[in-house]
């Protein structure tokens, strides 16, 4: 469920990635600690620049596992696997029309036009966007984020509760 960022939820952000968050639209899912997880973000940035990634993943747990991931050779596979399954092709291309139709909520921008993120709609390019994708949009959208969320199991959200619990006794 999309919510309004809070200032609270922009210094969290800004804590999870090192920098200012850019151009958030809204927080697009929440982790177990009610952090924020997935951010939408505005389709052209403030100062201008297109950005095509509408859901950007900030939960750190969440953002090391899929690294980890991403290091085993798993995008590879995946795309073969696009490439070879009719099913799954066409699953992963509503996925990235889907991910069109959401950013083009938020404005449209020329220079992105038909460019989703995370290698949609024929490969696997970046399993970060496509995890963010999943969790904001929910089960069933995005048939490589929500496979990649399940290869990750639960030890993410273990990690945050531990880390959120450490920062209540602080």
């Amino acid at each position: 469920m999309l919510t309004e960022p809070t200032e609270a939820d922009l210094a969290i952000v800004e804590a999870q990635l090192g920098r200012e968050p850019r151009g958030v639209a809204a927080v697009a899912w929440r982790c177990a600690c009610g952090k924020p997880g997935v951010v939408k973000t505005m389709p052209r940035l403030p100062n201008g620049t297109p950005f095509p990634t509408t859901y950007y993943l900030t939960n750190p747990q969440l953002v090391s596992a899929v690294s980890t991931l991403e290091a085993s050779g798993l995008m590879t596979q995946m795309s073969e696997r696009i490439a070879s399954d009719e099913d799954l092709a066409a699953r992963y291309l509503a996925a990235h029309e889907a991910y069109l139709r959401d950013r083009e909520e938020l404005g449209h921008v020329d220079e992105i036009d038909g460019i989703s993120a995370g290698g949609m709609p024929t490969r696997v390019k970046c399993l970060h966007v496509l995890v963010g994708h999943a969790l904001a949009a929910g089960r069933g959208v995005n048939p490589i984020g929500d496979e990649a969320l399940d290869l990750l199991g639960d030890e993410w959200h273990v990690a945050c509760a531990a880390e959120t619990a450490a920062g209540d006794r602080e």
